[in-house]
Order: C-alpha cells, then structure tokens, then sequence
C-alpha cells in the first residue's frame, strides 16, 4: 500500500486527487496540507473532498515536516502554486519523502532548487507540466514531427480557464521547448510571445506562443505547423480534471520504482521515447 500525502488538500486538483486515491486498491490518503495556518485544519480531508470519512486530519503547510513523519508518507503530491511548492519540495525531500509535482509556473531558479533538493536527498521524483496521458503522447507526437516539418512556420496557442494565474501554461512552454530542441534552436532567441503593434514580418526561425484565457476551460493546446498551401494542426482538449488525476496515479504508482536522485517525466512514466 503506497501511502500518500496531497498537498492543496482542499483545492480543485487536491480533493479530486484524494477522491480518486480513495477508489484505489494499492494507495491510501496519510497526509493532507492546506495553506499555512489554514481554518480547514482539523477537518477531515475525505469529508472535505467530498468522499468517505478518511480520519486523516487536514493541516497547514507550518506543520508539513511534523505530517510527513508521523504519517510516514512515502510520496508527496504536489498541485499548488510554485513559491509553496518549491518550499514543499525542500521539506519533503529533507524528509526523504518521494514527490510527484504537478505545480506549473517555476522559474529557472526554483526548478533547479526543485532538482538539487531531490539529487542531495536522493529521493525518486516525478515532475511534469502536465499530468494528462494524452498530453504527454502529443508532446511524444510533436518531437517526432518537428524535425519532418522544420521548414514551416510553427504557431502554439493554449486555452485556459480565467481563474489561471500563469501564462503561457507550462504545457505550452513544454511544447515549445520541445520542439525547439528537436530544431536545434535556442528558446531564448526564436520564442515570439504574443504580438502587437507593427512587429515586422515572421522570421523563419520564430516559434510563436499565445495564450488565452476565458471562463472555465480546462485546457486547450494546438501547435499550427503552417507551410505554404498547406496546414498540420496537433491539438489536445482537456475536457475535465479527471485526464490530469488519471496521470499522478499512474505517477504514484510509478514513482516508489523511479530512479533515486533524478527527476524523471510522465515520458518515464508512460514509457515513451
């Protein structure tokens, strides 16, 4: 039995993700953590999350080092922001605690904490702009294309719900460095984000990325390969939060068998090339 703590308990992607662990015959829900200092501490986290009673007690982030050992958590989940979660990341690995993290929105320096924090405390890890398995099969999808299609002009476009906080997604930013790499291009030069103004004409090289944001969408992104007369669109639509639920159980039940001290993807995860 993988024991498991989810942190963001009592948020959209928490609760879901407590419900779906509590379907599961080979993982239970140990630990739950809100915000520091949260009016939710003391509440059950089943009950919040709107499933059985769990007799796990939701806490706040303050007390997240004391959870962990006295649960004895094995694999911490992690959908929050990107300052809590690198904070997170520090104290679970410091406890040897695995990690599967779904936060998007790091910058470099707090992704290279995240990795020297998992390498030093040689903890196994899962990480990954999106959870979702289909996803994860159009990034495999576009690695594969790109080198094909290096001489048309190559537009990503994301759709997200308005209560998003980061824009582009990480999952554009996957899908842009993706593809910049399968080109041999430098990210820091080729990227275009958005458009305004007399900006002169497209360069051949420039991989443009744009974001929208609208009511409750869950996750849209199309990459547009665009030659002349011709047009490839590779699109993934998320239609609900349960395809991104899907992916950590197959990331929890994955990670106690990850390499220890390295970051691995939902590619490792999946098996994908």
């Amino acid at each position: 039995m993988i024991k498991v703590a989810v942190t963001g308990a009592a948020g959209r992607m928490g609760s879901g993700i407590i419900r779906k662990i509590t379907e599961q015959d080979d993982m239970e829900v140990v630990a739950a953590i809100e915000m520091p200092n949260t009016p939710l501490a003391g509440k059950d986290a089943g009950l919040q999350a709107g499933t059985e009673e769990l007799g796990v007690e939701i806490v706040g982030s303050e007390k997240l080092e004391e959870a962990l050992k006295a649960s004895g958590a094995e694999v911490l989940v992690d959908f929050t922001i990107a300052p809590a979660a690198v904070e997170t990341i520090k104290v679970a690995t410091a406890c040897g605690v695995n990690v599967v993290v779904g936060t998007t929105g790091f910058t470099e320096e707090q992704m290279a904490s995240n990795i020297k924090n998992i390498e030093d405390n040689n903890v196994r890890a899962v990480i990954s702009s999106n959870m979702a398995i289909g996803v994860n099969v159009f990034f495999n999808t576009l690695k594969k294309l790109a080198p094909l299609l290096y001489d048309f002009d190559i537009e990503i476009i994301e759709a997200h719900h308005n209560q998003k906080k980061d824009a582009p997604s990480g999952t554009a930013m996957t899908a842009f460095e993706v593809i910049a790499n399968e080109l041999d291009r430098d990210p820091e030069e080729v990227g275009v984000f958005g458009r305004k103004g007399l900006v002169g004409k497209r360069t051949s090289e420039e991989i443009g990325v744009h974001a929208i944001r609208g009511g409750d969408i869950v996750g849209d992104h199309t990459v547009m390969f665009v030659g002349d007369g011709e047009r490839l669109e590779v699109k993934h639509q998320a239609h609900t939060r349960e395809v991104f639920i899907a992916g950590v159980i197959r990331a929890i039940r994955y990670v106690p068998t990850a390499q220890q001290g390295v970051v691995s993807s939902m590619n490792d995860v999946l098996g994908l090339e």
